[in-house]
């Protein structure tokens, strides 16, 4: 299948893996290029060192392209982007901040750039900044997440109608009938996430892919609007924030209640009650837990099959 994204990345399907904190680590990301698909590093959960080694591990898991999400709203950008361009990453998604900020410095440097946005408004600034493609995530989409709320629906092709660089759609695709509704709407490729928190390769806790595998309609919720917006799963700690919103917390409380490593904690620690677990709503429909190359080649199996449904009508 070839299309722009094919093209501009090389790769062989038009799925990218989101590069989620605490989940997207080498042995995912190699696993989704080697089927592919373009996989992706977080870099959000990772210290400058430990970036290094898993771009330099995945090189060798991978002969096929891969790239490195680089969330702007963490420490130490700097260095990342550094390591970045020394080990000749050649693909980068920016992510939650100004995509002028690094976009020149990373096309100086010969590397492709993507960034993430939640909103017409952000996308018509990212193409302004000189990305070569824009990711345009829905408020279905887990982990950080736009305050406007803008659905994945609505939101593709009003981006689709004012934006002319290649176009992948986030927030709420983990089957092959998503695909081709995102692509019917105008995007030409689409990022899946939550999919592939419950894959074999993943390196979350197991306790975290057992909750997405079980979770039902209406269990995450999108809230923590005044620090940076997240979909949780209602679990203790989730309860506990909006217990907090109840009695008027400041922005402080709310900091002061979120502290530091909760993400961690729930993700990649494996503590359901306290941790902070991010997912998509789309975890309703995630019922196993499967080796990324088998997800890989389910969605495009479902995609092909809806699609040759689709021009019978």
């Amino acid at each position: 299948m070839q299309n722009r994204i094919t093209e501009l990345f090389k790769i062989e399907f038009p799925i990218v893996q989101g590069g989620m904190i605490w989940t997207s680590g080498w042995r995912l990301a190699s696993a989704v290029s080697n089927a592919g698909g373009l996989g992706v590093i977080g870099a959000g959960s990772m210290y400058p060192d430990v970036l290094r080694e898993h771009i330099q591990k995945c090189k060798k898991a991978t002969s096929k392209p891969f790239g490195v999400n680089v969330p702007m709203l963490y420490p130490d950008i700097d260095k990342l982007m550094d390591i970045i361009v020394e080990e000749g990453v050649k693909i980068v998604f920016t992510s939650a901040g100004n995509p002028k900020t690094w976009t020149s410095f990373l096309k100086e440097n010969r590397i492709t750039v993507v960034h993430v946005v939640s909103s017409l408004k952000f996308a018509l600034k990212a193409q302004d900044a000189g990305v070569d493609a824009i990711v345009a995530e829905g408020f279905e989409a887990g982990g950080h997440n736009g305050r406007d709320e803008t659905t994945t629906l609505v939101l593709i092709p009003a981006v689709r109608e004012q934006v002319h660089i290649p176009l992948i759609a986030a927030g709420g695709i983990a089957t092959g009938m998503a695909m081709l509704a995102a692509m019917v709407l105008g995007a030409d490729g689409v990022q899946v996430g939550s999919r592939f928190v419950a894959s074999k390769e993943a390196s979350n806790h197991m306790n975290f892919k057992e909750v997405v595998v079980n979770a039902k309609e209406g269990d995450t919720h999108l809230t923590l609007k005044e620090l940076a917006p997240v979909r949780l799963v209602k679990n203790k700690f989730y309860y506990e924030v909006q217990k907090a919103y109840t009695k008027g917390a400041s922005t402080e409380e709310l900091k002061t209640l979120l502290g530091r490593g909760r993400a961690k904690k729930g993700m990649f620690l494996g503590d359901l009650e306290d941790g902070e677990l991010e997912i998509g709503q789309v975890s309703a429909l995630i019922h196993n837990i499967k080796p990324a190359g088998e997800i890989i080649s389910e969605i495009m199996s479902e995609f092909t099959k809806r699609k040759e449904e689709v021009t019978k009508w």
